[in-house]
């Protein structure tokens, strides 16, 4: 038994980054089945300062997202359309359009797909690399560093050893005037149309809760107005 366990051990430290991803992304429903989904529209709750707000999230696959967020009454919107980015955020100075760029509009662009970067990070040009393992919750993971090819963010990737789904990612972004480590926790994964999403994610800074997202349903195929995307 002592043997047999050494064995299972050294094969799991043994697999490559891509290995991890390969499962990880046909656990999920494989990559082909995500690019080959036109449309996909998301609704459900954004939570900040422990109030929901209401969240509507359309995208033309690979190519344009439009996210809506009522917040009391004021739209917080953020839109991508091949190569080209912009918000409306009343509550960051941003009363009208205003447009996107640099890092912004690259994590845009990102949420205009509905696989992620590492599930595609080979086609997208980024880098990835196997760090070890470490632990989520009391659940072994494979730690793997993602870098993107436009500006070089390092995110980290949390993915169970035991079913290869993924349950942790981290990266450094601005927060309240300097750079600070963002964990986003993913959880209740749901099959829709053959391919599973994380319908809950919570994201944290230093440990303290700064935004959840619950989609309440997703919907795949469906009309999608391009005006909508329009400046």
């Amino acid at each position: 038994m002592l043997a047999f366990s050494s064995f299972v051990a050294l094969a799991a430290s043994a697999q490559t980054a891509d290995e991890i991803i390969q499962r990880y992304t046909a656990g999920m429903g494989g990559l082909d089945a995500f690019n080959k989904t036109t449309t996909a529209k998301m609704t459900g709750t954004v939570t900040l300062q422990e109030n929901d707000f209401p969240l509507t999230s359309q995208i033309i696959n690979g190519k344009a997202m439009r996210t809506d967020v009522d917040v009391m009454g004021q739209q917080v919107i953020n839109v991508y359309n091949n190569g080209t980015g912009w918000k409306i955020n009343p509550y960051a100075g941003a009363t009208t359009a205003t447009d996107v760029t640099g890092t912004e509009l690259n994590d845009f662009k990102a949420q205009a797909s509905l696989a992620n970067n590492l599930m595609d990070y080979k086609n997208r040009g980024h880098q990835v690399e196997l760090l070890g393992q470490g632990d989520v919750g009391g659940v072994k993971t494979f730690k793997i560093k993602l870098t993107t090819k436009e500006d070089g963010r390092i995110t980290t990737f949390y993915i169970s050893t035991s079913d290869y789904t993924l349950l942790k990612s981290e990266t450094t972004r601005p927060f309240q005037g300097q750079d600070a480590n963002f964990e986003t926790f993913y959880s209740d994964i749901q099959v829709i149309g053959g391919l599973k999403f994380s319908m809950t994610r919570s994201q944290q800074v230093d440990g303290q809760q700064v935004q959840g997202l619950h989609f309440d349903k997703i919907e795949l195929n469906v009309p999608v107005d391009e005006k909508i995307f329009a400046k």
